[in-house]
């Protein structure tokens, strides 16, 4: 590790495969805390590169434990964190709606590390249990048309890790990556980037990829639709700059959107949005993220079609009943501490 430190020191890059390397030791445990620390604080100071993020991507999915749900062509919609934005958590809110309007979602998520409240912070407190049971997978998808892929169930190489990302704090490489490896391998996915360099360096790899995708990002910094501002949508079509009025949906104050300040303020405001409880504000950013993963799904349609699609499921409470299938499912088995 000391090599590769100073070769990054002295701005220098890694190659595809030695960046592959150099994350699976890692993980596995080959070097000290210390060492993984300087390691990680190295992409916090500069840009990480396409060949960089490819290599980490493959050694995590290698090592990862892959969920076979083909059939069920589930989609996933997760943003990278670390945008600093400390809003509620809109894209677990649009999975459900997502699901209540009938595209089956693989929901990829973990605890937040730069943030008060993460998607498994969320469904933890609502009691759900968290499973790698392939069967439950499939029974939950059968039943309510999404499961939720707990991250650490599925990538039990990042146990040497997890520890030292909670302490910095902060965003790391390994925030670019979580949208990235999802054990399910979906051929659908929607991601939001904290920056727009990303946001193309994801557009670069996606491209490359068999992938029905949109990437996501808001010029004022947000890893998701805002609505605060104009946003990138970047597909399997191209780039477009959409503004929220262009889409039928209001322009929004960022205090608007502002999640809560623990996790059971969090989970309150979740509650009384899937409820139809929520503010108008809280109500058209989920259904801006919601139809953006909605027209990912389904290129025929328009992002204002998405909306009332979108509108459809979470009014009707099809999304509440969806949320309320999965956290009640008497099958979970938690393996949380295994």
């Amino acid at each position: 590790m000391k090599d590769i430190l100073n070769h990054l020191i002295e701005h220098r890059t890694l190659g595809k495969e030695e960046a592959k390397s150099t994350l699976k030791k890692i993980t596995s445990g080959a070097y000290n805390q210390s060492q993984m620390a300087a390691f990680m604080t190295v992409y916090m100071m500069r840009s990480i590169t396409v060949e960089e993020l490819e290599g980490f991507r493959e050694a995590m999915l290698e090592q990862c434990i892959p969920v076979e749900i083909p059939e069920y062509d589930a989609m996933d919609l997760c943003g990278t964190g670390g945008d600093g934005k400390d809003t509620f958590n809109i894209s677990t809110l649009s999975s459900f709606v997502v699901a209540g309007a009938g595209q089956n979602v693989a929901k990829h998520g973990n605890n937040g590390v730069s943030s008060i409240c993460g998607s498994s912070n969320l469904l933890a407190q609502f009691g759900y249990n968290f499973t790698n049971d392939i069967n439950v997978i499939r029974k939950n998808l059968d039943e309510a048309g999404i499961c939720f892929l707990h991250a650490p169930l599925f990538h039990p190489a990042m146990k040497n890790v997890g520890p030292i990302r909670k302490e910095l704090g902060v965003k790391t490489f390994f925030n670019m990556l979580g949208p990235m490896v999802n054990p399910s391998f979906p051929k659908k996915q929607l991601v939001g980037v904290f920056s727009l360099e990303l946001a193309r360096l994801y557009g670069y790899l996606y491209q490359n990829s068999r992938v029905d995708f949109s990437i996501l990002h808001s010029l004022d910094g947000y890893d998701e639709v805002s609505l605060t501002g104009d946003f990138k949508m970047i597909s399997n079509s191209g780039e477009r700059l959409i503004s929220p009025e262009s889409i039928g949906l209001p322009r929004l104050d960022a205090k608007s959107i502002e999640g809560g300040k623990t996790i059971e303020a969090s989970a309150k405001i979740f509650q009384d949005i899937l409820k139809g409880e929520g503010t108008e504000a809280q109500r058209a950013v989920v259904l801006a993220n919601s139809a953006a993963a909605l027209v990912t799904a389904d290129q025929s349609l328009s992002f204002e079609e998405g909306i009332v699609k979108a509108a459809e499921s979470l009014d009707s409470g099809k999304a509440l009943q969806t949320f309320k299938k999965l956290v009640n499912s008497k099958t979970s088995v938690s393996l949380a501490k295994s």
